[in-house]
């Protein structure tokens, strides 16, 4: 016991080294200037992360969804970071396979695709057929993986308490708590388990709407492997696809807007990473959603309190987001309310004059976010995430109906999902 843990150390202590070389060079190299217009710190940032692996990769789109974190030059080159790696050869899948599901392959699968659709750092994925001829996807965790992340996160850890004592604007930030909330995230994604169960719940809240959940096949799934119905369709961001099927782009924006909102205020539980590459549209029109490994939960005090700062941004009582965030602890009793209010209505003056309709969220959440930054405020995660989740979903509902305005839907369903929580008003359905 006493040498494996001498060995678990070393080998932590190595990947140290070659992270902090990695980093000085970075650094060095411009990518700790992250304001300043005449350098390009947020690309070097994002290769660096790149260039550190799986890890590192997962942590980067996690900041990326944060942007009371980071200023959105960074965030924006966060977001663009690409989760590819080399595929894994065909005899290292079928070992694999046969460990997670104890058993031969073949007596699971009909047909097996070794080329793999899509290949990532944490797992890839294959077209398979099952015996009675039903076409599913396989999701497969590469192999050592776990062992390589679990070492990063050591490393992590000791970043972090390293900078929990460094004086200046990164106090403001519970950085030990966000290490181990991402260590948390990023177990997740590696636990098929619980992305076939994410699901499964997702399914179910959703069973009334026009919205297509792939099944779980839970006999040829394992922690490590995940078998599911095969979702074809067109890419939700494709309008050429989208019209050679005779979809109709505004009624699946207000389905989009309807999806999300529902998933957040009538079920507390949402599906965390709309990009385009999830979000399919199926022949008549119906939504597909895949890739589970993200979801966000919010509970019932941060549902009220995310309705109290939608409504004051897009009425433009700034006191009125000032007193939700204080309520929700995210603007703590020495914060300058006074100056908040006055950057904050400065910032937001050019939409007073704006009807609800023609309203974006993005623009007027991107101006609250820039303002708690420069007051040292930080969200709790799920409300990032869920903020940053429904900015994602604007914006592709924009792409498919530029008329569209989610203030005006998010506002009636908010208040409709407060006043009759878990029964939105006819209108408001799809």
């Amino acid at each position: 016991m006493a040498t494996t843990r001498r060995r678990a150390g070393w080998i932590a202590t190595r990947r140290a080294v070659t992270v902090a070389r990695v980093v000085l060079r970075a650094l060095r190299a411009g990518a700790g200037d992250l304001f300043a217009g005449r350098h390009d710190g947020p690309r070097r940032v994002r290769d660096t992360l790149a260039e550190l692996g799986p890890t590192f990769v997962k942590l980067g789109q996690v900041l990326s969804t944060r942007p009371d974190l980071v200023p959105p030059r960074l965030e924006a080159a966060l977001a663009t970071l690409q989760d590819g790696a080399p595929t894994v050869d065909s005899g290292a899948v079928h070992r694999a396979l046969r460990r997670e599901l104890a058993r031969d392959p073949a007596g699971v699968y009909g047909s097996f695709d070794d080329e793999p659709l899509a290949a990532a750092s944490i797992g890839q994925v294959h077209a398979a057929t099952l015996h009675d001829g039903r076409k599913v996807v396989v999701k497969l965790r590469r192999p050592g993986v776990t062992a390589a992340v679990e070492e990063d996160l050591v490393v992590l850890r000791l970043g972090a308490s390293l900078v929990a004592h460094v004086p200046g604007a990164m106090r403001r930030v519970d950085v030990v708590g966000f290490v181990e909330q991402f260590a948390a995230t990023i177990r997740g994604e590696l636990d098929y388990v619980a992305e076939g169960h994410n699901a499964d719940r997702a399914r179910r809240d959703l069973a009334d709407l026009p919205v297509h959940v792939p099944f779980v096949v839970w006999e040829a799934t394992s922690h490590g492997a995940l078998t599911l119905e095969r979702i074809e369709g067109v890419k939700i961001d494709d309008l050429d696809g989208l019209d050679r099927i005779g979809a109709d782009r505004p009624a699946l924006a207000r389905t989009l807007a309807y999806l999300y909102l529902s998933m957040v205020f009538s079920h507390g539980f949402f599906h965390a990473d709309p990009h385009p590459g999830n979000l399919f549209v199926e022949p008549g029109g119906k939504i597909a959603l895949v890739d589970f490994g993200m979801v966000g939960t919010v509970e019932a005090s941060v549902r009220r309190a995310l309705v109290e700062i939608v409504l004051a941004l897009v009425t433009h009582d700034t006191r009125r987001t000032v007193a939700a965030m204080r309520g929700l602890g995210v603007a703590p009793a020495g914060v300058d309310e006074e100056a908040f209010v006055t950057e904050l209505d400065r910032l937001t003056a050019a939409s007073i004059e704006l009807p609800v309709g023609e309203l974006r969220l993005g623009p007027l959440v991107a101006d609250l976010m820039t303002v708690s930054r420069r007051h040292r405020l930080a969200f709790p995660r799920e409300l990032a995430l869920l903020v940053k989740t429904v900015v994602m979903c604007e914006g592709l509902a924009a792409l498919l109906d530029p008329g569209f305005a989610l203030p005006e839907v998010l506002v009636a369903f908010a208040l409709d999902a407060l006043g009759h929580p878990g029964e939105p008003s006819q209108e408001l359905q799809p």
